[in-house]
């Protein structure tokens, strides 16, 4: 079973950045795909960004294309999020999620459609 912590979440001004960390424990995140999600209050969960199991493909919603980063170290088994010229509407909890482990190879170089394990979820707040 995989648990999922995030990390490094906190109130950022307008244009700052900040880095969300999520630690995986249970088993490793080879043949893992990892997104991450966001909710903000009274708002539909978005996703954000994901990464494939295999290859490093990654996508990007269009509110954060050419801000955010995803990147993940396996041998550390933690997958980042790094996050630059934040905005008043990035405000939202971030969670982690994975689909996995997936050995069939053409699910190697895309984004699951679900996934199945959660985090708890970091709040990140941008505001003046």
């Amino acid at each position: 079973q995989l648990q999922l912590v995030e990390s490094g979440g906190g109130l950022v001004q307008p244009g700052g950045a900040l880095r969300l960390s999520c630690a995986a424990s249970g088993r490793s995140l080879d043949y893992t795909a990892i997104g991450w999600f966001r909710q903000a209050p009274g708002k539909e969960r978005e996703e954000v960004s994901c990464v494939s199991s295999i290859g490093g493909v990654t996508n990007y919603a269009d509110s954060v294309k050419g801000r955010f980063t995803i990147s993940r170290d396996n041998a550390r088994s933690t997958v980042y999020l790094q996050m630059n010229s934040l905005k008043p509407e990035d405000t939202a909890v971030y969670y982690c999620t994975a689909k996995g482990p997936l050995f069939s190879r053409a699910t190697w170089s895309t984004c699951p459609r679900s996934y199945d394990y959660w985090g708890q979820g970091t709040q990140v707040t941008v505001s003046s």
